[in-house]
């Protein structure tokens, strides 16, 4: 089970933003945060809080990554040539749920998470329940014959609320190839991220 209590349209309400593009998100009804209070004029943020704000976003988009875990793919994309920011989106992009989720598999990044704990990954004929597992370029996923006739994954693969990107070559739903480490403006995020902010903020 996903090891997430609180709600997962929390980050949408704390950030005024429908992140996943979901249409169940509570920002649809209203912009504005809950409670009697919600409606005040939102206070301007200092640096540091913009910072703040866009490592939460893109941390809270990816599920249960935790804070020990999200600097460590800042360190990691910190020591790889290139823009930090642009490795560290590639490496999020390239966690083994990420990709079972960018593939239409499941509707959400949370059930993706399960998905592979439960076994039903298999990455190059070989089972995988490793979330953070790191796909590589030219790896090839497939659903587990179980999975293949889950309800939720049959949903997901005929679901027109969202495309899989030119980065994976995915085949009648049941199984992907990652063609290539993607950059941030490959990536169809529902909402504008800005890693070059979080580099800062990790940096300072």
């Amino acid at each position: 089970m996903s090891k997430r209590q609180n709600s997962k349209y929390k980050i949408d309400r704390r950030m005024g933003e429908n992140i996943w593009a979901r249409p169940k998100s509570p920002v649809n009804k209203r912009s504005y945060g809950p409670g009697q209070h919600g409606q005040r004029r939102a206070k301007k943020l200092s640096d540091y809080g913009t910072q703040l704000q866009a490592k939460q976003k893109l941390k809270g988009y990816y599920g249960n990554i935790t804070e020990r875990q999200f600097r460590k793919y800042y360190t990691d994309a910190s020591r790889r040539p290139g823009d930090t920011g642009e490795n560290m989106i590639g490496l999020l992009e390239t966690r083994l749920d990420t990709v079972v989720y960018r593939s239409k598999f499941v509707p959400t990044p949370f059930a993706a998470r399960q998905l592979v704990s439960h076994g039903h990954v298999q990455v190059n004929g070989r089972r995988v329940t490793i979330a953070s597992y790191h796909v590589k370029e030219g790896d090839t996923l497939e659903l587990s014959p179980k999975a293949k006739e889950m309800a939720l994954v049959i949903d997901a693969g005929k679901s027109a609320e969202r495309d899989t990107p030119d980065y994976l070559e995915v085949a009648e739903g049941r199984s992907a190839k990652l063609l290539r480490t993607p950059k941030l403006a490959d990536v169809p995020y529902a909402v504008q991220m800005h890693p070059h902010l979080i580099v800062e903020f990790y940096s300072r």
